[in-house]
C-alpha cells in the first residue's frame, strides 16, 4: 500500500483539492440570487468529499479489470439509458434522471465512464492498424447507440461528447491517415453544410422542428448563429453572460461582487454558467487561472500516456482528455459565441453530483493506470471471444 501511494500522482490531486475550493466559492456566489438553490454550496461539498473517496477507491482497483469486464458495463449503461428514456424525471428540458430520494443520477453521465473503458477495450485488442469497414464502422456503429438514446433526452451537449470520445479513441487507435483526414472532411463538410443549411433554409427547419416538439433546440441555435434575428428570450442567456463577463475587466468585481451575476441576470450561475461567476467576479486573471489548472491536468494525463507500456493505457486516457476537452472548450464557448448554448457542465467546477462523480471516476482510472500499468496482462486477460480469436490469428 505505501509503494502504491508513492507511485499517486499527487500533482493531480492537489488540483483537484483546488478545484473543489473554488467550486465551493464560485457556487456560493451564484446562488446568492437563487434562493430555491440555497445549501448546493455545501451538497458540492460533500460531493468532492464523496468524490474523493471515488477517486481513491478507482486507483486502488486495477484498471485492467475495467478492461475485462467492459461488456457488463456496456450492457448496465445501455438499459439505464434505455430506462431514463421512458420512465426519466425531467429536468431543465432534458428527460435523462434518475431520482433516489434526494439525489438525482444522470445515466448521460455515467455512461461517458463507460463509453470511454468499452471503446478503449476494443481497440486496443485489436494491435494493428484499424481497417475502415471491419473496424472504424462498426465501432462507431456502437457509438451511434448511446448517442441516440441520449439525443432523444434532448441531452445534446452529452451524446456530443460521446461522438468526440468516439474520434479521440479511433484516432490513437491507429486508423490510418487517410482514413483520419476522410473523416475530418466530412466533419467539416457536414458543419459547414449545417450551418449554411440551418441559415438558408430557417423558416423550413422552424416549421420541422416545431412540428417534433423540439423547438427549444431553435432558441439555442438561432443565439448562436443568428443573433440579430433571435427573439429576447432565446439571446437573453447568452447575452447577459457576454455582458457579465465583459464587465468583470482584467481583475474582478470581486468576491459577491458582480453585478449581473448578484442580480439574477444570467442564469444557471451555479451550474452551466460557472464560468461566467468567475470571469465577472475574477476577471481575465481569474479565469486564466483556471484554464492553466485544467492544462496542468491534461498535460499530466498525457505524460501519464506517454510512460505507459500496456495497450489500454493510453487508449484510455486519450478518450478520458477528449471528453475533459470537449467540455471545458463547449462550456466556455458557448458564452463567448464560438458554440451554440447546450447544458454541459463545467469539469469539477459546476454544480452536479453525477458529473463530479463520473470525472472523478476518471482520475482514479488513470492513477490506476500509472500504479498497476506494469501488472501481469495473464491476471486480467480480455476473455471476449473476438479477442481471444484475433490472439490465436497473430500467433498463426
Amino acid at each position: 500500500m505505501l509503494s502504491h501511494l508513492k507511485k499517486i500522482d499527487w500533482t493531480i490531486v492537489i488540483i483537484l483539492c483546488f478545484f473543489m475550493v473554488a467550486s465551493i466559492l464560485l457556487i456560493h456566489s451564484g446562488i446568492q440570487s437563487d434562493p430555491i438553490m440555497a445549501g448546493s454550496d455545501k451538497t458540492m461539498l460533500l460531493y468532492y468529499m464523496l468524490g474523493f473517496v471515488v477517486l481513491f477507491g478507482t486507483a486502488f482497483i486495477n484498471y485492467k479489470l475495467f478492461i475485462k469486464y467492459h461488456w457488463i458495463l456496456f450492457a448496465a449503461g445501455l438499459l439505464l439509458l434505455l430506462y431514463v428514456a421512458f420512465f426519466g424525471d425531467v429536468i431543465n428540458g432534458a428527460k435523462g434522471w434518475i431520482s433516489l430520494g434526494p439525489v438525482n443520477v444522470q445515466p448521460a453521465e455515467v455512461f461517458k465512464f463507460i463509453l470511454i473503458l468499452s471503446l478503449a477495450a476494443i481497440v486496443a485488442a485489436k494491435q494493428r492498424e484499424l481497417f475502415f469497414w471491419k473496424d472504424v464502422v462498426p465501432i462507431s456503429l456502437l457509438t451511434f447507440v448511446p448517442f441516440a438514446f441520449v439525443m432523444v433526452q434532448n441531452d445534446m451537449g452529452n451524446a456530443l461528447c460521446y461522438v468526440v470520445i468516439l474520434l479521440g479513441i479511433l484516432w490513437i487507435g491507429n486508423m490510418k491517415n487517410m482514413h483520419t483526414l476522410l473523416i475530418m472532411l466530412l466533419i467539416a463538410v457536414l458543419v459547414y453544410g449545417g450551418i449554411k443549411s440551418y441559415i438558408g433554409f430557417h423558416d423550413e427547419i422552424t416549421s420541422f422542428l416545431t412540428d417534433i416538439d423540439k423547438e427549444h433546440w431553435l432558441d439555442r441555435f438561432d443565439a448562436w448563429l443568428l443573433p440579430d434575428e433571435a427573439s429576447k428570450d432565446a439571446t437573453y442567456h447568452t447575452n447577459n453572460a457576454k455582458l457579465a463577463i465583459a464587465s468583470g475587466g482584467l481583475f474582478g468585481k470581486g468576491f459577491l461582487s458582480g453585478a449581473y451575476v448578484q442580480s439574477g441576470f444570467v442564469p444557471y450561475t451555479y451550474s452551466d454558467s460557472i464560468i461566467v461567476v468567475a470571469a465577472e467576479e475574477f476577471g481575465f486573471l481569474g479565469v486564466s487561472v483556471i484554464l492553466f489548472l485544467y492544462f496542468i491536468i491534461v498535460h499530466r494525463l498525457i505524460t501519464i500516456a506517454l510512460e505507459c507500456k500496456s495497450s489500454e493505457g493510453p487508449v484510455i486516457i486519450v478518450g478520458i482528455v477528449s471528453m475533459l476537452l470537449y467540455q471545458i472548450f463547449e462550456n466556455i464557448g458557448m458564452f463567448i459565441g464560438l458554440m451554440p448554448l447546450t447544458g454541459i457542465t463545467l469539469p469539477f467546477l459546476s454544480f452536479g453530483g453525477s458529473s463530479l462523480l463520473i470525472n472523478m471516476a476518471c482520475m482514479g482510472v488513470v492513477l490506476s493506470i500509472r500504479l498497476y500499468d506494469e501488472e501481469p496482462e495473464e491476471l486480467f486477460m480480455n476473455t471476449h471471444p473476438t479477442y481471444l480469436m484475433e490472439q490465436k490469428e497473430r500467433s498463426l
